[in-house]
């Protein structure tokens, strides 16, 4: 098990850079936490960290942005689940076809698709203590 600690704020950057250096070539990692804990504020910051200029936000309306890094031209995909009903409208958007195009994927809510992420997803889970200091845990496949 890997746990990364954000303190601040000013540590996010930190956290992100690391949970990088931990990545190692895995692509699709599934991000489980309360409303409200920080799951698109850290995935921003780890696209900010790959090269990402764009703006970053949360795809809850969209259910997916596409990102470019602008360092590697690596694509990155984002989701945000929240608001899927269903595995069919999931599928209806093509989300194996991310899943499975070797392009860094993102997930936010992955609890609403858990029958569609592959054996290779990365389970991450952010919790906030009770200093208010987040905490990111995941172990590696």
């Amino acid at each position: 098990m890997f746990v990364l600690q954000i303190k601040n704020p000013a540590s996010i950057r930190d956290a992100a850079e690391e949970f990088i250096r931990q990545m190692d070539r895995r692509t699709v990692f599934a991000f489980y936490g309360k409303m409200g804990v920080g799951k698109t504020t850290f995935i921003k910051a780890v696209c900010e960290a790959l090269g990402v200029s764009d703006v970053i936000n949360s795809p809850t309306f969209a259910i997916v942005n596409e990102y470019r890094s602008e360092t590697t031209e690596d694509l990155i995909y984002h989701f945000d689940f929240y608001r899927i009903n269903s595995i069919e409208e999931a599928l209806n958007i093509g989300t194996e076809d991310y899943f499975e195009s070797g392009a860094l994927c993102f997930i936010e809510w992955p609890e609403k698709v858990e029958a569609l992420l592959p054996d290779h997803t990365v389970f991450v889970e952010i919790t906030e203590q009770e200093d208010g200091v987040r905490q990111l845990s995941f172990l590696l496949p």
